[in-house]
Formats: structure tokens, sequence, C-alpha cells
């Protein structure tokens, strides 16, 4: 039978992480869910990790053909499912048990619903929790998914976090053309945006999964890159939507990404810091 929900997975070099990624998705309380993982020609063990679900009736492997970067991989996984609904969970990041419970109960509730987002922990390459709770602002309950895009782009960044923190109907994203990577920093957000223009937005406020973050990410040039992608991001919504987002919005909203971006620096020199830091031995956390 067709489940409801596929969660897929686009693993690349994420050896030492997806074995905990799709553990987690195996411990949900909602069972009605296929599981696809594809392997985007790793370079390192992630493939041989996987071999441990091979067996499982839930799962499904993959190999995906090198090339065309992320945009490849989260394509070929999510085309593969065959679920009504899809959540895109990268290979090092993990969901709490009630994550798959919680959203597709949103659904249900609100049957004009095109994306349904929940909060998350930062945590690091140890699982320790960084900042906890993060995600959706304001937010609350169902409302215009025009209105929800329209405060993501006021606020200068991505309110509704990363696909993790994401459900969304297949067949929607499916018609909007897949993921879309114009700016490859808002694949996430500039392909919700598609979605949410098209239904209702349902912020659900419980933290139910864990975002893990890197070294790699904690950059200037990285935050600079980001701003300058959040800003092409709103001229084209405004360019699509003009009904939705304004000029003034695009304008404030390029305002707030510089900020964010300025916070994210002082943001990642101490998150830096703290992960660069060795794990707690067992005496020490039981001191």
């Amino acid at each position: 039978m067709t489940p409801t929900v596929s969660v897929v997975v686009p693993a690349y070099n994420n050896a030492d992480f997806v074995g905990e990624t799709v553990r987690s998705v195996l411990a949900q309380t909602y069972t009605d869910f296929e599981l696809i993982v594809a392997d985007h020609a790793s370079s390192d063990a992630t493939w041989d990790v996987l071999q441990e679900f091979a067996d499982d009736p839930r799962v499904r492997l993959l190999r995906t053909p090198a090339g065309g970067g992320a945009k490849a991989n989260w394509d070929a996984v999510s085309k593969a499912a065959t679920g009504e609904l899809i959540k895109l969970v990268c290979g090092d990041d993990v969901l709490y048990p009630q994550m798959l419970e919680r959203q597709v109960e949103q659904f249900r509730a609100h049957p004009r619903a095109e994306v349904v987002a929940s909060r998350r922990d930062i945590v690091d390459a140890h699982g320790t929790v960084l900042v906890k709770g993060r995600g959706l602002g304001r937010l609350q309950g169902e409302m215009s998914g025009a209105k929800a895009l329209r405060k993501s782009i006021l606020a200068g960044g991505n309110i509704f976090g990363e696909p993790m923190c994401v459900m969304m109907r297949r067949e929607t994203l499916e018609q909007v053309g897949w993921w879309d990577d114009r700016q490859p920093y808002y694949i996430d957000l500039g392909t919700y945006a598609h979605a949410l223009v098209r239904g209702t937005f349902v912020a659900v406020p419980e933290t139910l999964a864990g975002f893990r973050v890197s070294a790699s990410q904690w950059s200037v040039r990285l935050t600079d890159e980001q701003s300058g992608q959040a800003a092409q991001f709103h001229a084209r919504v405004h360019e699509a939507h003009p009904e939705v987002v304004s000029r003034l919005d695009v304008t404030v909203g390029n305002v707030m990404a510089r900020v964010a971006a300025l916070r994210r620096r002082l943001a990642y020199a101490w998150l830096g810091r703290r992960m660069s830091a060795p794990a707690p031995s067992a005496a020490t956390s039981d001191a």
C-alpha cells in the first residue's frame, strides 16, 4: 500500500551521522511512512553504513550519480517518493520521535495546508544542544501561506527552518518543479515559497528535530553570500507575486538580511569555539 508520508534523505559524505539520522526516522511514533535514502556518490563510507538498514522493509536505498549539486540528489530522492506527504531530512540531522505524528495531524486538521513546520534545536557534532527551540518567530497555528512568506522575507531569513522542520504535499512539490536552487542557500525557502502561495501554512510550536551544524558553516564569507542571495530571492518573489511582497517589503527584508548576517558572525564566533572543544568524557559529564 502507498504510505501517507515519504521521508527522503539525500545523503552525501555523511558516514559519521547518517546512521543516527536513519534510526531517528525509524523510531517515529507515526508508522505509516516509507524512508528513501539516496547516496550522492559519497567518497566516504556513507553507502557502507546504510547497509545496516538494507533489510528493513520500510527503507529503500538508492545511489545518485555524481554531479548536479544538492538539487540533483534532492530531486532524485524526492521523485522516488510515493507518499501523499513528503519530508526531506539531510543526512546528518535527526527527527525527534513525534515529528511525523504531530505534522500529519495538522494536515488532517487543515485540508488547505500546503506547508507545515515546527521548531528545531541546533546541535553540534557530538549531539549536544547548542540552541534550543529555534524557528517560526511568532507564527502559530494556521494562517495564509502568502502572509507567512511575507513575514519570513520581512525577517530577512528562513523562519520556517531547514527541510527536516517542514512537511509538504508531494504533489505540490512535483507541480512547482521540485527543489528550486536558483539561490543555492535558499533551496529550501525558495521551494517553500512556491507552495506557500498556493494555500495555507501551519506552525507547530513544538521542537521536533535537531539541526546539526558543522565548523564549515562558521565563516564570514558564507554569511555575506547568504545575505546577497537573500536579496536576490526577495526580488524574485516580488517580481512573481507583487500582491504578496511589495517593493518596501523587499527593502526591509534586505536590511534585515544584512542585520541577520552580522548577528550570525557573532553567534558563529561563539558556536565555533563550542564546536571545536572536545566532547566531554564520561568522568567529566558525571562530575
